[in-house]
C-alpha cells in the first residue's frame, strides 16, 4: 500500500501536493490524525482523494456506494463533492476505525449524508439488491479487503447505474503486481487477476490511473 503516488521523489511529490491540492481544512485535520494511526498506509493520498472528488462531480452523482471506509477520509472527500441531498452508502466491519469517521463527518457537517453500514460488504451488498437498488449508484469506490475484490467489483457493476463509475484502489500494490508470479503472495495475486480480469470485461469502459497505489476505474457500459 502507498498514501502518495508510487514513483515520485519526494521533492516532486511535494511540489505536487503544494500546486495541485486544495484539501479543506477538516481533511487535512483528518489526514494528520490518520498518519498517527498505526494503519496508516491504509489511508488514500490527498492527491487521489482530490481526483476522485472531481470525478463523482464531473458525472453528476448523487447516490454512491463506498466499500472499505477506515477512518473517513474517501467518504469525506466524496461527501463534501455531492449535492446537500447526495447520499453514500458505505460499507465497513470495523468500529473502532470508523469511530474516527464519524467524528470527522459531524464536524464537517456532512454525517447526514453518510449511511455507515458496520457488517461484512456482501451483506450489505446483498441487502441492497434485495431492496431493489440494482443500477441506482453512481459512483462506487471499492478499498477493502483484497481477497474481496472480485465479488466487490462483481456486485458494484449490478448497483451503479449504465454510465456509472467504479473506482478500485491499490490495483498497483506497491509495485507487487510487476513481482515474478512465484514471489507473490495471494493478496497480490488477487489484485493482479481482477486487473486482468477488468481489462478484458466488456461490460465496462477502463482506465488503470497511476495515480497514489493504482486506481482502477470502469465506466459500466449500456450495452455490455
Amino acid at each position: 500500500m502507498s498514501n502518495k503516488t508510487l514513483g515520485l521523489a519526494n521533492n516532486l511529490h511535494e511540489y505536487l501536493l503544494s500546486t495541485s491540492v486544495r484539501e479543506p481544512e477538516i481533511l487535512t485535520k483528518l489526514r494528520q490524525e490518520t498518519a498517527l494511526h498505526p494503519m496508516a498506509m491504509m489511508q488514500i493520498a490527498p492527491e487521489q482523494g482530490q481526483f476522485m472528488s472531481l470525478l463523482v462531480q464531473l458525472i453528476g452523482a448523487k447516490k454512491t456506494l463506498e466499500i472499505g471506509v477506515f477512518t473517513g477520509y474517501s467518504s469525506l472527500v466524496t461527501a463534501l463533492a455531492l449535492p446537500p441531498d447526495g447520499k453514500i452508502v458505505a460499507c465497513d466491519v470495523s468500529d473502532e476505525y470508523t469511530q474516527i469517521a464519524r467524528r470527522y463527518w459531524q464536524e464537517a457537517g456532512i454525517a447526514h449524508k453518510i449511511d455507515l453500514h458496520i457488517a461484512p460488504a456482501l451483506e450489505t451488498l446483498d441487502k441492497l439488491i434485495a431492496d431493489g437498488e440494482t443500477e441506482t449508484f453512481d459512483f462506487a469506490f471499492i478499498d477493502a479487503d483484497k481477497s474481496g475484490y472480485d465479488d466487490y467489483y462483481e456486485y458494484s457493476l449490478k448497483l451503479v447505474r449504465p454510465g456509472g463509475l467504479i473506482a478500485i484502489d491499490n490495483v498497483l500494490w506497491s509495485g507487487k503486481v510487476a513481482e515474478p508470479e512465484d514471489k507473490q503472495d495471494n493478496r497480490t495475486q488477487k489484485i493482479r487477476a481482477l486487473n486482468a480480469k477488468i481489462h478484458q470485461d466488456k461490460r465496462v469502459n477502463i482506465s488503470l490511473v497511476p495515480i497514489a497505489d493504482g486506481l482502477m476505474l470502469a465506466m459500466k457500459l449500456s450495452n455490455p
